[in-house]
């Protein structure tokens, strides 16, 4: 037996939807208007409401600690020191190296095409 093919649109014996007139359209319109803008003022007074509340509460740092909590430290501020160097340039005294971040392009060029390993720049 084949499938039957299913119906797609208003089931058989339904009715359109009524249509509105302009005036009808304008007075539902106003109607949506009107709730649309007491929902608005509610929300506004609820939240300036939580608001004052927040602010009447004190100060609160940054960090979201009250004053006078022990845990509350001074930020650091400024940058981390460099890193001391760990590896030299066989050719060039000058050329060193932390060991943080990407291999330098002076020791790629120095390992390239020899038996040198990272370990033979060691300072």
């Amino acid at each position: 037996m084949a499938k039957k093919a299913k119906r797609r649109g208003r089931p058989p014996g339904a009715k359109s939807p009524d249509k509105m007139d302009i005036g009808q359209l304008r007075q539902y319109i106003e109607r949506l208007q009107a709730a649309l803008s007491h929902k608005i003022s509610e929300q506004r007074a609820y939240l300036e409401e939580k608001l004052s509340e927040l602010t009447g509460i004190g100060t609160v740092k940054k960090r979201g600690r009250p004053p006078g909590s022990g845990a509350a430290k001074a930020a650091k501020k400024g940058t981390r020191r460099k890193a001391p160097p760990k590896y030299r340039s066989k050719k060039d005294a000058k050329l060193v190296w932390s060991g943080r971040g990407m291999t330098p392009v002076w020791m790629r060029e120095e390992i390239k095409g020899t038996k040198l390993k990272k370990d033979d720049f060691l300072i």
